[in-house]
């Protein structure tokens, strides 16, 4: 039997490949940047054939530097940035475009359009989401209505259309000989196209945004057999797909209503599992379906997005450089004692979640002579804390559920100072899990489960163990100052772009 499991983590800014053993460790990984596209404010692109050309490069060397091959894996998950939107042509196998990425706001004089004839919940009830840049149907759309030809062909069923999964996917099962043309549920829930009761596309809301069906994947679980991969995972089977965030949820073993956990990454996405019924926000959060396992029912979670978190210290780096390398920004911060009235809201593409403003723009409040790059670290940090609170604060309210601690994970929960601060803003205990590459291990867990290489999701929970928890240290009177004082903030940067 084949010792090992393995998953392709296809995120916003690198894509990795990860082993994994039975117990949920780390055997290998190999990681890949690939480049970040801004032909306008605003717009965000990826070049979806270097993902393809970095996913095989970093398949091959995760499997090289232990000695290994394919023969050792018993299956393959796959994980990505959701709601990144890719059209290519089945017979050349070439993106008709740039793929483009969940960050991207260039939709929203489409926003704006479908908003002023219904409201921007018009398709929540069926959809869970409101209508916002986010998402990949109105972002096919534009692809479709910009691209010469493109409309054509995606009628015809000659173009394909997929979030970063999909694309994956027809590629590692053969691509233009014969690759499967799927989507998970997870994925097919942030396309804005799907039915959360049918878990089917929606033929209403395809005539409203005018997307042909015929350019559509088929709609499958996150955990069964879809074909066979091809070099350099010859006849493994891939067996699990999950967008990120849920796979994340999944890696944590949330699998329990009132579970939640907390990604910090490119952005930050707090996700709470709510069972099998969709559970519909009031107060500015996502519904959306967190995983199914084969024929058993769908389970569904809210989530909380929010689009710039970890983004935020990239842009410390490559914009402002006053860091060289992102690790750098606890040390810059712990330089100065507090944030000295210093607050940064990064609303670089609106606010997301619970404000939902697509005309927020970033800021920098309380600058003083006194103000030096020190507190705009510490403030960038803070900015993440504070922004999960307001998640936090609303997922509480819709669910009426308090959470007794939170669970975290992404590349961010490795720093000390922002941990702390968060278990401070927030008042209840924050939790790192042994292995934080939760992610890329929920979708490994999501394919073991189908090959029978992980025997039930029991062993999700026994693999899950704490590496270390920050309790608040932090008084009430200074919780409630900060945090009001970073509300005001956020009232400083709504309504700035016309």
């Amino acid at each position: 039997m084949s010792k090992y499991i393995g998953a392709i983590d296809q995120g916003t800014t690198s894509t990795r490949f990860i082993i994994f053993d039975r117990n949920g460790h780390i055997v290998s990984l190999a990681q890949k940047e690939h480049e970040q596209i801004y032909p306008k404010p605003g717009w965000v692109e990826h070049d979806a054939e270097e993902i393809w050309v970095n996913t095989r490069a970093v398949i091959a060397a995760a499997l090289e530097k232990e000695g290994l091959t394919s023969f050792d894996l018993a299956a393959v998950g796959v994980t990505n940035q959701r709601e990144t939107t890719v059209l290519w042509d089945r017979r050349t196998g070439k993106p008709l475009y740039n793929a483009l990425v969940w960050q991207d706001t260039r939709t929203d004089h489409l926003v704006a359009h479908f908003t002023a004839q219904g409201g921007q919940d018009r398709l929540r009830a069926k959809t869970g989401l409101p209508l916002a840049t986010y998402f990949s149907g109105l972002k096919l759309r534009w692809i479709l209505d910009t691209v010469p030809g493109a409309r054509e062909k995606a009628a015809s069923g000659e173009a394909l259309f997929g979030n970063m999964d999909t694309w994956l996917l027809w590629n590692l099962t053969g691509g233009t000989d014969g690759g499967v043309h799927i989507t998970d549920v997870t994925n097919a829930s942030r396309t804005q196209l799907m039915n959360l009761a049918t878990l089917a596309w929606d033929e209403e809301i395809l005539d409203l945004f005018e997307i042909p069906p015929a350019c559509l994947p088929r709609i499958v679980s996150s955990s069964e057999v879809y074909g066979k991969a091809h070099a350099p995972l010859a006849d493994v089977p891939v067996a699990g797909i999950l967008g990120d965030q849920q796979a994340a949820l999944f890696g944590q073993a949330c699998l329990t209503p009132g579970e939640a956990k907390n990604t910090y990454g490119t952005g930050n996405f707090m996700l709470m599992n709510t069972g099998e019924k969709p559970f519909q926000s009031t107060c500015g959060l996502l519904t959306t379906v967190a995983y199914k396992l084969g024929a058993q029912p769908a389970v569904y979670a809210l989530e909380g997005s929010i689009a710039i978190t970890g983004a935020l210290v990239q842009w410390l780096r490559d914009n402002l450089g006053i860091i060289q390398v992102s690790s750098d920004v606890e040390g810059l911060a712990r330089t100065v004692d507090d944030n000295g009235d210093v607050y940064f809201v990064p609303a670089f593409s609106g606010l997301y979640a619970p404000h939902w403003q697509e005309s927020a723009r970033g800021i920098i409040c309380g600058l003083t002579r006194f103000a030096n790059k020190g507190h705009i670290a510490r403030a960038a940090l803070e900015a993440t804390a504070f922004q999960t609170r307001e998640v936090l604060d609303a997922m509480v309210k819709d669910s009426g559920v308090p959470i007794r601690e939170l669970r975290t994970d992404g590349g961010m929960v490795v720093n000390e100072l922002l941990m702390q601060f968060q278990a401070d803003v927030i008042d209840v205990p924050v939790v790192r899990p042994r292995v934080v590459e939760t992610t890329a291990l929920g979708a490994a867990y999501a394919a073991g489960l189908a090959v029978g290489y992980f025997q039930s999701t029991d062993d999700i929970v026994t693999n899950w163990g704490v590496d270390k928890r920050w309790h608040p240290q932090m008084d009430q009177d200074c919780r409630a100052r900060l945090y009001g004082t970073w509300q005001k903030a956020v009232g400083r940067s709504l309504d700035w772009a016309s």
